[in-house]
């Protein structure tokens, strides 16, 4: 598998059988041998992608002393500003060159979660940003919900299998801003090797060569969208929960040549993650005797904590 899948997620919400079963299938082998799929089809319009990218650029062009009004003390980042080089990779001590925002979730009919998740944060110096965000967060996530069906279809379950699981979910958009490099890097990159933590995760701004995603041969490969499709990958967690029959691909975002070391990166991943009592046990039919139950028992909570803290975000 030298190349990622594309397929169009109208395909899927149409009314012919016919093409809702080619997406299923379509998309269901390409996440058993890559993880990684070029979506088009889905429902954010392009007015909305530009406003999202010019108010995003806009906060990262304020002064570094505002930007830091909006990091949050006690919340592992995840909501508001977190400044460059705080995040590292799993297993990596150098920071990745980075500085991002954190849109988190807009909880409906629910005290519970809403007080366990932390309040969003309100950038007064830009009357559009916020607002801009949540449409996109809310445009990413019923985009993702339908990708749910599909992969859910795909491993015998129930279409709305996930739905109740998600909504409501500790998701997070994310905007990052890789600045221009100055100085060769010591052993830093953009963001080095990982796989994501939650179910899937939805890209958008993957044009260009900068993301590359590590196959079965352990070969890296760029994984470049159009400029109409997001790029979607399995996340941990529902690696766990297929029993890695789906599998979340290790991914990293390399520096560009030198000539480019001038130039600004901007992407924005949606992670789609579950409510937190989410059981992420191994589904049974993802078990047989050529693929024994290869992960312990965890809720989702449990297994972001885990992660969090590995990623230096939260203190144990």
């Amino acid at each position: 598998m030298n190349s990622i899948p594309s397929v169009n997620l109208k395909d899927f919400i149409s009314n012919d059988p016919n093409k809702k079963q080619d997406f299923v299938k379509a998309i269901g082998k390409a996440y058993e041998d890559i993880g990684f799929v070029a979506l088009k089809g889905h429902f954010l319009d392009d007015q909305l992608v530009e406003n999202l990218y010019e108010e995003i650029k806009n906060f990262f062009d304020l002064p570094l002393d505002v930007k830091q009004k909006y990091e949050i003390p006690g919340i592992g980042g995840q909501r508001g500003y977190v400044s460059f080089g705080k995040e590292s990779a799993k297993g990596k001590k150098e920071g990745d060159l980075k500085e991002f925002w954190h849109f988190g979730q807009y909880v409906e009919n629910n005290a519970v979660l809403k007080a366990e998740y932390p309040e969003n944060v309100n950038v007064k110096e830009l009357p559009e940003f916020n607002e801009v965000g949540k449409e996109a967060y809310k445009m990413l996530e019923k985009t993702a919900k339908y990708v749910l069906r599909a992969l859910a279809l795909h491993l015998n379950l129930e279409e709305t299998y996930f739905d109740a699981y998600i909504y409501n979910g500790n998701s997070i958009l994310r905007p990052i801003h890789y600045p221009p490099i100055t100085e060769e890097p010591k052993e830093a990159v953009r963001a080095a090797a990982h796989g994501d933590i939650n179910l899937i995760t939805l890209l958008m701004g993957a044009q260009g060569k900068g993301l590359q995603v590590q196959n079965h041969k352990g070969e890296w490969i760029d994984a470049i969208a159009q400029p109409d499709e997001l790029m979607i990958n399995v996340g941990d967690m529902l690696s766990r929960h297929t029993n890695n029959k789906l599998k979340s691909t290790i991914h990293r975002v390399v520096n560009p040549p030198k000539e480019f070391w001038g130039t600004s990166r901007y992407s924005i991943p949606f992670f789609m993650h579950p409510v937190s009592d989410m059981k992420l046990n191994v589904l049974e039919g993802c078990v047989d005797d050529q693929n024994p139950k290869q992960f312990d028992d965890i809720t989702a909570g449990q297994f972001l904590k885990e992660r969090l803290i590995e990623l230096g975000l939260i203190k144990k």
